[in-house]
């Protein structure tokens, strides 16, 4: 394939070269992307193999994110999870699930697991769940007699949860940046009235891998409770803390719970859009934090404040993304791309495989959306065109991407775990407790390998009897979609893709509900 490349091919491979080790320098991801993109565009022009009126779209492309409506989800959902942060919940959840489960062996392992599934589907923030329960966890466990690579693995792998239980703002942008991807692809292909994709069937799609997730956690602590019970011994009660228990579990489980149905509940049962429910979330935040008496205005000013910088420092990556993937491809670096993945041996499964491992080494270096910004325009279409269902690559990436975040020895969770571990637990145990739940993370992803319907069937069946959906939950142009070029040329579906990893033909199967 070497012998074909032209000078525009070249140049697009020294820029995504360019990008990644400029990252991994240390440089800020917005002004490596947009600085880089203008230098190569430049030497593009400067060639004849690029040409300036390509960036003048780049004032609609940022309009279009700046009035998305699916990505004002983005700061609501991150403003909840802070808000919950300073509210009590994962205190009382943790204090009084240990409580309830302290008497088996494994019981707070059990329970962390457990609080780690509430806290994501609630918060949706890696960061803060694993610092929450490890501060509040480690200390119980390590001071129960449990095994530190046991107690550590068991907090990092539980607040990984975070990344692929909905409402994650991780699978937001994976949902809208999929949502132009697949349209663009299904363009090429002659499809010209696509099924647009919705961040509710990216969130549904992910629920039943999340809940598989948790189970499996859950069978590595009983395995450990059986074979190894010395290294989860029971936790010892006196009389007083186990008075009024099952009161105090209600108590404890109730507004987490009821937050969970509001927000998630509302996306799946067609009567709210992702950012219809996020702003139900915030206000329960709010009201929970209120109940527990923790709602002043430094709580108020903490979450604003933090919100407004997350969510600044994410749109600006955006927008640098954005400029991007428009040079990568005004150079002919998406056609390259195509070219490559066609050409690996093994068809739809080679090239879904090395774009996989490609997005879990840079998981040891870069951040979430920094990853999904930079590799899913590029190689999203080429997966499509390939006869990959896009709901399915979705929830592969993220669970992923979890896997990466968690694996020794740059997994951010572990940096996040070293930080608040005390200096009797060495970084060999963080790596060793989170060894076990990369393998079973990994089961998982070869589970969801064999069987897509793991991912897809779900969303199917949950919208299959609902309305046709408001206008605001279905994505369209525009957004971060607006990333991805509709003018692309016509290509062929790959005749040896199995069925069930094809993209539905909407003529053959009707519309996705």
């Amino acid at each position: 394939m070497t012998d074909g490349l032209n000078l525009g091919d070249w140049l697009s491979i020294l820029l995504f070269a360019s990008v990644i080790g400029t990252l991994m320098i240390g440089y800020p991801i917005a002004i490596t992307l947009a600085g880089t993109s203008l230098i190569f565009a430049w030497i593009g022009h400067a060639f004849g193999v690029f040409d300036y009126q390509i960036l003048g779209g780049l004032p609609s492309r940022y309009l279009g994110s700046m009035i998305n409506e699916v990505l004002v989800a983005v700061p609501l959902f991150i403003f909840m999870g802070l808000v919950l942060e300073r509210s009590g919940i994962a205190e009382m959840l943790l204090t009084t699930m240990g409580q309830l489960f302290g008497k088996l062996r494994g019981g707070l392992a059990y329970s962390v697991v457990l609080v780690g599934a509430l806290l994501a589907a609630s918060t949706g923030v890696v960061g803060a769940t694993v610092v929450t329960m490890g501060l509040i966890s480690l200390p119980a466990m390590l001071r129960a007699g449990y095994d530190p690579k046991v107690a550590t693995g068991t907090i990092c792998a539980s607040a990984t949860l975070a990344q692929i239980i909905p409402p994650s703002t991780v699978l937001i942008f994976v949902g809208d940046l999929l949502a132009g991807v697949n349209q663009a692809a299904q363009l090429r292909m002659g499809n010209f009235s696509p099924d647009p994709i919705s961040v509710g069937d990216l969130f549904a799609g992910a629920l039943l891998p999340g809940i598989l997730l948790c189970g499996l956690y859950m069978l590595w602590i009983v395995y450990k409770a059986i074979f190894q019970p010395e290294t989860v011994p029971a936790l010892k009660m006196t009389e007083a803390e186990r008075r009024g228990l099952p009161r105090r579990v209600l108590l404890a489980l109730i507004p987490p719970l009821a937050l969970i149905v509001a927000v998630l509940g509302s996306i799946l049962a067609g009567v709210a859009t992702p950012t219809e429910s996020a702003s139900i979330g915030a206000i329960g935040a709010l009201l929970l934090a209120a109940m527990n008496r923790r709602l002043s205005l430094d709580t108020l000013t903490y979450a604003a404040r933090s919100t407004m910088v997350t969510t600044s420092i994410i749109f600006v990556i955006v927008l640098a993304a954005s400029l991007f993937s428009l040079v990568f491809r005004g150079l002919g670096g998406e056609h390259l791309v195509e070219q490559a993945l066609s050409s690996i041996p093994g068809g739809a499964f080679g090239a879904m495989l090395a774009v996989m491992l490609i997005m879990f080494v840079l998981g040891f270096f870069l951040d979430t959306f920094e990853i999904i910004l930079i590799v899913l325009p590029i190689c999203g279409p080429a997966l499509i065109m390939l006869g990959l269902d896009p709901l399915w690559i979705g929830v592969m990436i993220g669970v992923n991407l979890q896997t990466s975040f968690l694996t020794p020895p740059f997994g951010f969770t572990l940096f996040y775990m070293r930080g608040i571990a005390p200096p009797s637990v060495t970084t060999g145990q963080i790596w060793m407790g989170a060894i076990p739940f990369v393998f079973l993370q990994l089961f998982t992803l070869s589970i969801l390998w064999a069987f897509p319907p793991l991912a897809t069937w779900l969303p199917g069946e949950v919208f299959r009897q609902a309305e046709q959906t408001s206008p605001g939950t279905r994505l369209g142009p525009g957004g971060i979609n607006s990333m991805i070029d509709s003018s692309m040329e016509e290509g062929d579906q790959d005749e040896e893709t199995p069925e069930e990893y094809r993209t539905p033909d909407p003529a053959k199967e009707g519309p996705r509900q």
